[in-house]
């Protein structure tokens, strides 16, 4: 996503989740912890759904009402099992032709060696489902179902023309509790951070739209819409404020985080189309430098190129272990997460421009993207 484009500024705002202050919850899949509370409320649909407005007094308030009868056929409950347990989460139709549903890769990951997924459909019909591909990188992912019900597909709308302030309306099943409708307003965009990911590994949520409208545990995979209906991120995860022991204390807490439409939906044709998704590299390994640690040593502010992968992208465009990159395409190197994203939504081939100090000399290489191993 081009930021200066849609008038946001050119600087990122990276946010990991570690320094929010507390945790993000991720709605699905997380284990029994949850899944002992989801699963009780699974077999029979939800009888009602729950909504409350924005109450920003500038911003746009969408017919709630309007909006989730048109949106809550195209959501689903995802039950996913395995041989660690199971939980809940929620889906959406992306492509009625075929039976696609699009979620997060932490709802279903737990099923991915073996294990069931289930579909349920807002009528409360049932339907097995099996793992069309996943991308844990991006904690994306998209599942098949077969059934002989007619499927009502998702108007799919533009995340490139979200703005801060605009009303947006959540839906998905927190807890197992199909059809929940939450509204609020879009906070702010482009907030790029990580979340658990498999393995003890971390995925990061790339460009994420804020929202207050409430995410809780099981909405992950949902979806988030705008006022016409359109769906314009993935609900994924929620903050949490950690009790006085250093637990999370759980629920919302106004501070929920959407991927964006666009990013979604170029993952998951190519899911459709492969099974998998190729992503880039750079072939290098390094470490921000605290602007006190910078001083001290002498060298500018930036990234410490730790190590380089020998003939890989960044070692043919003339980087080596001691370098300091000072600038990303014309930007200040402040995160490795920078190069995270450019690594997750630029392709093989992809050219990015960073400036570096050597010996106290400037420097610039253009890397040609390589293909992640």
């Amino acid at each position: 996503m081009n930021e200066a484009k849609h008038g946001r500024g050119n600087r990122r705002r990276w946010l990991p989740w570690a320094a929010l202050g507390g945790a993000l919850v991720i709605g699905g899949g997380l284990g029994a912890g949850i899944a002992s509370a989801a699963e009780s409320s699974t077999s029979t649909p939800a009888t009602g759904t729950t909504a409350s407005a924005p109450t920003s007094g500038g911003a746009s308030v969408c017919n709630v009402t309007s909006v989730a009868n048109q949106v809550i056929p195209s959501v689903v409950t995802i039950s996913a099992r395995g041989a660690d347990g199971g939980g809940t989460g929620s889906g959406e139709v992306i492509k009625s032709d075929g039976g696609y549903i699009l979620t997060n890769n932490h709802v279903i990951s737990i099923a991915a060696n073996g294990g069931s997924v289930e579909v349920q459909f807002a009528d409360g019909q049932t339907a097995p489902a099996t793992i069309v591909g996943r991308d844990p990188l991006t904690d994306l992912a998209v599942l098949k179902v077969s059934t002989s019900a007619k499927l009502q597909q998702i108007a799919i709308g533009s995340s490139s023309s979200v703005v801060v302030g605009q009303a947006a309306v959540v839906i998905g099943a927190p807890l197992g509790l199909s059809g929940t409708v939450t509204s609020g307003i879009i906070s702010a965009l482009d907030r790029s951070i990580q979340v658990p990911g498999d393995n003890d590994t971390t995925a990061l949520l790339v460009g994420a739209i804020q929202t207050d409208a409430a995410i809780n545990p099981g909405n992950s995979g949902g979806s988030m819409v705008n006022c016409s209906g359109q769906l314009i991120g993935i609900p994924s995860a929620g903050a949490s404020v950690p009790s006085s022991s250093g637990e999370s204390s759980g629920g919302s807490i106004g501070l929920g985080f959407a991927i964006p439409v666009n990013l979604a939906m170029t993952i998951a044709d190519e899911i459709i189309s492969t099974g998998t998704v190729t992503h880039s590299y750079f072939g290098i390994q390094a470490q921000p430098i605290p602007p006190s640690a910078a001083a001290q040593a002498g060298v500018p502010e930036g990234l410490y190129v730790q190590s380089v992968v020998p003939g890989g992208p960044s070692a043919k465009a003339g980087l080596r272990q001691g370098d300091v990159i000072t600038k990303i395409n014309g930007q200040p190197a402040t995160s490795t997460l920078q190069l995270q994203e450019l690594m997750l939504t630029q392709k093989p081939g992809a050219t990015v421009s960073l400036e570096y100090s050597r010996d106290g000399q400037s420097a610039t290489a253009t890397v040609t993207l390589g293909t992640q191993p």
